[in-house]
């Protein structure tokens, strides 16, 4: 990670309070490289430290967050698949994503459904980019702001309470997310796939 972003974050915040972590947030979700696992983790150091409160705190996450998938979802709506593709080869490198990203966030969407956006949003390097997809698929815009608050919700409030539980070291969440991420993400698959499944036992009956 960049030390500029490490630097300015903790800026943003201070200066801005609970303003700063709604725009910090808004901006990790159009630039997936601002992590949000340092974010709300520090926000969660602030409150033990009594400069901000929790509750308010997972509110501002919350609100940055929606505001900011709300972009993607609209990219997805209005560009196809195809050339979201060709722009993600081209200018993706800036952001951090690529046609490969963008086709099995696709694939994604289109095997699990809504649900995906919502399981979607607690997987790192997903929770971004599962937007376009329901975008792409024409998902209602209610839905889509149901199924990613649920999501969202968890997520944040998770980082949140992470960072104020261990204090000074609220770094270490995104240190140790990695293999936590990739547990959950099995675990969603597996889930995913059994709803799949009762769902199809359940036509046939």
């Amino acid at each position: 990670m960049s030390q500029w972003i490490t630097e300015w974050i903790p800026q943003v915040m201070n200066q801005l309070g609970y303003g700063g972590i709604s725009l910090l947030m808004f901006l990790e979700n159009l630039f997936p490289p601002i992590p949000s696992e340092l974010i709300m983790p520090l926000a969660g150091f602030a409150v033990a430290q009594g400069k901000l409160e929790l509750f308010p705190a997972i509110v501002a996450g919350i609100i940055g967050t929606i505001l900011g998938a709300y972009p993607w979802y609209y990219i997805g709506k209005w560009v196809s698949e195809e050339r979201l593709e060709q722009l993600a080869d081209r200018y993706g490198k800036w952001i951090g994503l690529d046609a490969k990203d963008i086709h099995k966030s696709n694939v994604w969407f289109g095997r699990y459904g809504h649900q995906s956006v919502f399981f979607g949003r607690l997987v790192p390097g997903i929770r971004t980019i599962v937007s376009l997809p329901a975008g792409v698929n024409a998902m209602g815009l209610i839905s889509f702001t149901l199924y990613s608050l649920g999501g969202i919700s968890l997520w944040v409030t998770f980082l949140a309470s992470a960072g104020y539980k261990l204090g000074d070291h609220y770094e270490l969440v995104e240190q140790y997310l990695g293999p936590v991420s990739k547990i959950v993400l099995v675990s969603i698959v597996a889930i995913l796939v059994l709803l799949i499944v009762r769902k199809q036992l359940r036509r046939r009956a």
